[in-house]
């Protein structure tokens, strides 16, 4: 066998979702051959990739039919996470990709959602930050048990930077870690902007394949300064399968899409799909309605990331301070470890065919 017999096989197994081979995409390297063993490494677009699998399998496939049916193929990954960002040296510039988690109305289970996505990304081997974008209601401190802890300040080139806290390998940082969570939040729409602003430009968040942001609900100040202040890499919308909550996760598809902001829809997520009690794992009940999510995403052409079930220990792991992607409950797992792949999968195709980010410019 030679190098070159093999990466000509290998030029025959295709990335599934850019839609080229690995050889033409310049994704295998260390490529080593003695007798019949052959070794090599495929560098990933994410280390949340979910077709790892599958691409082993393939590459295994093509060398042994191909080249040597005795071959002993050993396949190794690594990841280089893709991005597009166009300022680089501006806000953020060691974030390589940044995710706004949005919702039309409050209750929809958003907060569960971005946080658990960002363990599951974290899981997946990515370096992940949550941003508590919620200013009047930061859910952030109670789901990662860290209520009344408070992040500690550091220099950088003469500046004051708040360093996030860390828990369960993500960095975190939220509104309810700098103000007494028995007061109420009491800011018109500049201050609660100009505090966003701030949790952008004077935080040291560092170098982070993704940073999640949880938003706060609805369509309003925060989210245009957001939009004004960071490049967003794109938007996932959350919402439930009733009417009334997709009614109003409409109205937050028609605000991304507008011209003036046009920030790229990621897609769309159904929480709360069915409800599956612990004594009856295999039964699904759909209590608020059935696909009302996915009918949702082929109406407005977006990609439709996954349902969440509606589990109790869910509800529980956010309540005690430990989130379901921390816990034991493999089950409930499942679903966060599809849905965060298909996020990062989603992500890497946009990368690959959309032009950079840029700042919005609102007309107001």
């Amino acid at each position: 066998m030679t190098n070159d017999e093999v990466l000509k096989a290998l030029s025959n197994v295709q990335e599934p979702d850019l839609g080229k081979d690995l050889v033409t995409l310049n994704m295998i390297r260390d490529l080593h051959i003695s007798g019949n063993d052959v070794s090599f490494t495929i560098v990933l677009t994410t280390p949340a990739c979910p077709m790892k699998e599958h691409m082993q399998n393939a590459c295994i496939n093509a060398i042994r039919i191909l080249v040597n049916k005795e071959a002993a193929v050993t396949v190794n990954f690594t990841s280089s996470t893709t991005t597009i960002r166009a300022d680089k040296n501006a806000v953020l510039p060691g974030v390589k990709n940044i995710i706004a988690v949005v919702s039309g109305k409050g209750g929809v289970g958003k907060s569960t959602v971005a946080a658990n996505l960002a363990l599951a990304l974290a899981k997946g081997g990515a370096s992940v930050g949550l941003m508590d974008a919620d200013i009047y209601g930061p859910s952030v401190p109670i789901m990662f048990g860290v209520r009344g802890e408070r992040p500690m300040m550091t220099d950088v080139d003469g500046k004051a930077m708040i360093v996030p806290l860390e828990r369960y390998g993500i960095r975190l940082l939220s509104i309810g870690l700098l103000v007494d969570e028995k007061s109420a939040v009491v800011w018109r729409g500049p201050m609660a902007s100009s505090a966003i602003r701030q949790f952008i430009t004077d935080v040291q968040w560092g170098e982070l394949d993704y940073l999640v942001i949880d938003m706060p609900p609805g369509t309003g100040d925060i989210h245009l300064t957001m939009m004004q202040t960071a490049p967003v890499t794109g938007v996932v919308v959350v919402t439930t399968p009733q009417d009334v909550a997709l009614a109003d996760a409409r109205k937050g598809i028609a605000m991304f899409s507008q011209a003036q902001l046009n920030v790229p829809i990621i897609g769309l997520v159904e929480n709360m799909s069915y409800f599956t009690p612990a004594e009856l794992p295999g039964s699904r009940y759909y209590i608020f309605g059935k696909e009302g999510g996915k009918r949702l995403a082929d109406e407005y052409d977006l990609p439709f990331l996954g349902q969440i079930p509606l589990v109790q220990s869910i509800r529980e792991g956010g309540d005690i301070g430990v989130p379901i992607m921390v816990s034991d409950d493999e089950i409930s797992k499942q679903a966060f470890y599809e849905f965060a792949g298909t996020v990062a999968r989603s992500i890497s195709m946009r990368n690959a065919h959309m032009q950079a980010e840029v700042i919005a410019e609102v007309v107001e």
